[in-house]
């Protein structure tokens, strides 16, 4: 089993959801729909995404990632 991470790459907040998804081999959608749907039930959902928005690590970069520089060119009228 992967380890759990908050996902770089498929996230739309923090990547809680993507993370728990991937980790466990689940679909992203239903995992984010059912943390939807639980919100609609009384209780601390909202407070547990907090917390493991700041529990779970944020995925490493791959290794030998490269970032090419921005280019701009500035161009005299």
């Amino acid at each position: 089993m992967a380890t759990l991470v908050r996902t770089r790459d498929g996230k739309m907040i923090a990547g809680v959801c993507s993370g728990i998804a991937r980790t466990y081999g689940w679909d992203t959608t239903v995992v984010r729909l059912v943390f939807l749907l639980s919100c609609l039930l009384p209780g601390p959902q909202f407070l547990i995404y907090l917390v493991l928005w700041i529990v779970i690590p944020q995925e490493k970069e791959p290794v030998g990632y490269y970032a090419p520089p921005v280019v701009t060119t500035h161009h005299d009228v």
